[in-house]
């Protein structure tokens, strides 16, 4: 539902014999795949979940190797699955093992990245100095060379109203913003002007649910710890609904005092860690929910959407004449 990459197989399930890590809640009949790339939770279908609840309590129970506590369970079975346990959660319980695997994973990458990058400086310095052969200059001009990769690397894909999919860079990023919108949703996804969108664009309704939900991820790319996932699950909680805390959005105040009002809302990457984490929850958890209340044809569109952005970047990487030669080996010409 959220994510394309391959989820993996399990030799356990024969109902489901999708994923590598399952969580699953008997008492409300609900099952997940957990990615293990990006640490998602993805909602399985109806129709294929009820027998592998089932069997995945049954297997939970028989695993010696399991930790659990009053609300969530954790076990690892022999073949290498894990099942997630969920019984009756308190939400801030169950939002630390939602959530908190995928934003802790996206800190330690970053921390990871920051390390790597100040010990490649640090490197170019001592060896400058040690051997002359790299100027303090150059050394100086490693940073920039840093920021223009930065600016220029792809951090999203997102597919525009007139059906172009757009390459979202760090420039167009931080010029995103959530406004208030007088309609049905109550917001709207702002983007100004800049060098590939040259008129302001707002997205409405059901293009700015899907675009926020692609971008969210990658303007929380620094992940978070316990206590900003902390707090982040308290503002959803004060809010009540997802929705509802969708709605307050455009109205939180940014991190940096110097943004002034005259300028509009602050852009998604001003807006306060916390804040940013408790709308990705939100908008994963309003899909989930409606999920839940039968607007499948939502997930669909979403899958199909995500499947077509991941076709368009793996065409990318291919010469031209790839796709002909694949219809002739499916119609027999080699």
């Amino acid at each position: 539902m959220f994510c394309n990459k391959d989820l993996g197989r399990n030799e356990l399930i024969e109902s489901f014999p999708v994923g590598r890590r399952l969580a699953f809640d008997e008492a409300r009949g609900r099952l997940w795949v957990v990615c293990r790339h990006c640490e998602r939770w993805n909602l399985t279908p109806l129709e294929e979940r009820w027998e592998a609840v089932e069997a995945c309590e049954r297997i939970f129970r028989d695993t010696r190797l399991r930790a659990q506590t009053e609300n969530v369970g954790l076990a690892r079975t022999s073949e290498g699955l894990e099942l997630v346990r969920i019984g009756q959660p308190l939400r801030e319980e169950f939002a630390a093992w939602r959530y908190g695997d995928q934003f802790g994973r996206r800190r330690r990458k970053a921390i990871l990245y920051g390390v790597g990058v100040g010990a490649a400086v640090a490197g170019l310095a001592i060896g400058g100095v040690a051997t002359g052969v790299i100027s303090g200059a150059f050394v100086g001009q490693f940073g920039n060379f840093i920021n223009i990769w930065n600016n220029t690397r792809t951090r999203a894909r997102l597919k525009m109203p007139d059906g172009e999919v757009t390459k979202v860079k760090t420039p167009m990023l931080s010029r995103m913003a959530l406004i208030e919108a007088d309609d049905d949703l109550g917001w709207a996804l702002q983007v100004k002007p800049g060098k590939k969108v040259k008129e302001p664009l707002i997205l409405h309704g059901e293009e700015a649910r899907r675009a926020a939900t692609v971008l969210l991820p990658a303007v929380n790319a620094a992940g978070g710890n316990r206590e900003k996932v902390r707090l982040a699950v308290s503002a959803l909680e004060e809010a009540g609904h997802p929705e509802e805390f969708l709605r307050r959005a455009p109205s939180v105040e940014p991190t940096s005092g110097r943004w002034k009002a005259d300028k509009g809302p602050p852009p998604l990457v001003r807006l306060p860690a916390p804040t940013r984490l408790a709308l990705e929850m939100a908008l994963h958890e309003e899909q989930e929910m409606r999920a839940m209340q039968g607007e499948l044809w939502r997930l669909e569109r979403a899958w199909e959407e995500a499947e077509e952005i991941a076709g368009i970047a793996d065409d990318l990487l291919l010469p031209e004449s790839t796709d002909e030669r694949l219809d002739e080996l499916r119609s027999g010409g080699g």
